[in-house]
């Protein structure tokens, strides 16, 4: 039952100064001050003190906002109340990817050092023995992904009769990576006075309609981004380039020359895109990992931490591998084409420019994007600028910039300078001293000059009016643009088939779907030959076609009563960017 004087939904949260005046335990509160931790965030001064009470929490909170020790630091404070702990477990966090389960996991196990915590993440790519051994010898909180949970569930293996707690983390990802089911048949088997935490970036009707499911007259708790604390404004400066698809390359490429990055995520549409982009950016001189869902748990571990260590400078993703993560030394953020959802682009450039830092988010944009732009712009409430791709002029005066820098530097140090006195003063014989500075610049400036460097990047216009892109003038005359690759039909500007939409279906590698069993489904049931389909990316649990964005629906009604592989999944648009 909720207390007659809690509220129904709180939008903020009155000033906090400390921890210590949310309820925690002295034992936690001693953890924390270790880890240097002084002000909880707003999502925390809300959530934890209506956690504390055993109230259900619906509460909507973007990535990076503190979320996680809001709904982790209840669940340690409640086992360290606990005189017995039984070997099931006693708390249940749902995740939407393996990267996520590590994180909370980890931050799970460092709040309940002192408590003796037994946390165990649960995830697919890791081997379900160990997974099973850990679960028979007892544990207090499980972190799992829906689709793990499941099959724990169907073992015996996982026990929900005990569960005082769960929790649902990034429950909108879930739910758009096709996990619906999943969490319906978990969360019909807990027990009936069992607390549930729901947090969402987003707050759409299918997250209300989950949680007046399975939520008991829930506090509604809303962070809103726009209102930080004072000292931690983000300042983020948001730039739109527009250049065709052909281009885009090029485009990254003068943009990561311009910028220079100390550490930045491109994010890419699909895992074929992240593989292409990473390979052609090593080939190019940059050190760039990829990170997708196709990636072993190892892989992905061992990305992050080049990345953390400065090894890496790019992080090549997609939306749903980079989801949870949280890089301090994230400097920019590029979306090398533009989301399908607007949530997305916010949630992309949301992980720069936090806690008063300085963040760019860059995006180019193809011209047959521009309604997904506009579609951003109508969910910020604000007009993206549109600038020009920097200039060859601009390349070159941000090296001499560099150049101006490095050599000021190494006089005000002056090491080791008077071993190179003799080859001046030979030189001070022949030429005037401003000829040799010029000259030793010019070659130090050759010297970093890259492949392409002298060549301008076309770029394009956008009609907002009307929707409609012109080509841009050009100072590339007599090239002639690469042929689109063939298995992307319609994705040229102007191409033969105009635009393509991306489709979602609900089956996957786990059911054995391929590739050809896609293309046969289309060809066979709909008006579109194999040729017309575009890229085809299979993951574990659910699956992406492009298609002709004018035969979306009629693709959509003919794969919702075909059967795949035996099976017979569910088809839609597909609303992660």
């Amino acid at each position: 039952m909720k207390p007659d004087d809690r509220p129904d939904t709180l939008e903020t949260a009155a000033a906090v100064l400390s921890f210590d005046e949310l309820g925690l335990n002295p034992t936690i509160l001693g953890v924390l001050d270790d880890l240097g931790y002084e002000e909880p965030t707003p999502i925390q001064q809300a959530a934890i003190p209506l956690a504390l009470t055993g109230s259900d929490v619906l509460g909507q909170a973007a990535t990076g906002t503190g979320k996680t020790a809001a709904f982790a630091l209840p669940l340690v404070h409640r086992l360290t109340t606990v005189q017995e702990r039984s070997d099931a477990p006693s708390s249940l966090v749902l995740v939407p990817t393996r990267e996520l389960a590590m994180q909370v996991s980890e931050a799970i196990h460092t709040y309940g050092q002192a408590a003796d915590t037994r946390v165990l993440p649960v995830y697919g790519g890791q081997p379900i023995g160990r997974q099973l051994r850990r679960l028979a010898r007892g544990v207090d909180v499980v972190v799992a992904t829906p689709g793990r949970a499941i099959d724990h569930l169907s073992r015996g293996s996982l026990r929900l009769d005990e569960l005082q707690t769960v929790v649902l983390d990034e429950a909108d990802e879930m739910l758009d990576m096709g996990f619906a089911e999943e969490l319906e048949a978990i969360l019909s088997g807990v027990p009936e006075s069992v607390q549930t935490m729901l947090f969402s970036a987003t707050m759409p009707a299918r997250i209300t309609t989950l949680a007046g499911a399975h939520l008991t007259d829930p506090v509604r708790v809303t962070i809103e981004q726009d209102g930080p604390t004072a000292g931690n404004t983000p300042q983020i400066r948001e730039v739109v380039y527009v250049v065709s698809r052909h281009h885009k390359l090029q485009a990254l490429a003068r943009v990561l020359d311009v910028e220079e990055p100390e550490a930045a995520i491109v994010f890419c549409r699909t895992r074929k895109d992240v593989d292409e982009l990473t390979h052609t950016m090593n080939g190019r001189g940059y050190r760039a990992e990829a990170l997708h869902g196709g990636m072993t748990q190892e892989q992905r571990d061992r990305v992050m931490g080049h990345l953390r260590s400065g090894a890496t400078e790019l992080l090549i993703a997609t939306d749903v591998a980079a989801r949870g993560l949280d890089i301090d030394a994230l400097t920019h953020v590029i979306n090398h084409s533009v989301p399908s959802a607007p949530e997305s682009y916010v949630h992309r450039i949301g992980r720069v420019g936090r806690a008063g830092r300085e963040g760019v988010a860059v995006t180019l944009v193809a011209p047959r994007e521009h309604r997904a732009l506009r579609t951003i712009e109508r969910h910020t409430g604000r007009t993206m600028q549109i600038e020009p791709v920097p200039t060859v002029a601009d390349l070159r005066a941000k090296r001499l910039e560099m150049i101006r820098a490095s050599l000021r530097e190494a006089m005000l140090i002056g090491e080791d300078l008077d071993s190179f006195r003799p080859v001046v003063e030979s030189l001070g014989e022949e030429f005037d001293t401003v000829q040799m500075a010029l000259a030793a610049i010019k070659l130090l400036h050759d010297e970093t000059a890259g492949e392409g460097d002298d060549r301008e990047v076309p770029t394009a216009t956008l009609d907002r009016a009307r929707g409609a892109a012109t080509k841009g003038p050009s100072k590339q005359s007599g090239r002639t643009p690469r042929k689109p690759n063939s298995r992307l039909y319609g994705t040229a500007d102007g191409g033969p088939g105009g635009d393509t939409t991306s489709i979602w279906i609900s089956l996957g590698r786990d059911s054995g779907v391929r590739p050809k069993d896609l293309v046969g489904a289309i060809a066979g049931e709909t008006s579109l030959q194999g040729r017309d389909v575009g890229s085809i990316q299979i993951n574990a649990r659910f699956s992406l076609v492009e298609v002709p964005t004018r035969a979306a629906q009629e693709v959509i009604t003919a794969l919702n009563r075909t059967r795949l592989r035996g099976n017979r999944g569910k088809a839609r648009l597909d609303r992660v960017g």
